[in-house]
């Protein structure tokens, strides 16, 4: 008879284990989720299915502007295929020296209730000069 009790509590410890193990995986996976997306993709969805978003795209041509007082940029990001979409995003921190219009660009952030996106992280993409030449 004492054997059976001791295999329940065993059971039941194990039980406990993999429920609190299946818990933190669960919660780590949904809080680190992060969309990533195109500017028409971005543009498709509510702000409030936005609220960790990356989105990729071009740099606008007009309307780049450094921030008053601190570091940080306001431009217009297009999309690559449908240029005519664009999104304005604003962000605040270090400047990558290859940020430039017609830049490719990956910015991270949340998309305010008034169609613009507040990014904590822009990246642009490599330059073209550090690209594998043909040689002959």
């Amino acid at each position: 008879m004492r054997k059976k009790s001791g295999k329940r509590l065993y059971l039941a410890a194990l039980l406990l284990f993999l429920s609190g193990v299946g818990y933190l995986v669960i919660s780590g996976i949904s809080e680190n989720s992060v969309y990533f997306l195109n500017v028409s993709e971005a543009l498709a969805l509510p702000a409030e299915k936005l609220q960790a978003a990356r989105l990729f795209g071009t740099v606008g041509e007009e309307g780049i502007a450094r921030l008053e007082n601190r570091p940080g940029v306001r431009f217009q990001l297009e999309d690559k295929e449908n240029t005519s979409r664009t999104l304005w995003v604003e962000y605040e921190g270090p400047v990558p020296d290859t940020f430039k219009a017609g830049a490719e660009v990956i910015v991270e952030g949340r998309l305010e209730p008034q169609s613009s996106f507040r990014a904590q992280t822009l990246m642009t993409k490599c330059p073209s000069k550090y690209r594998k030449e043909n040689r002959s």
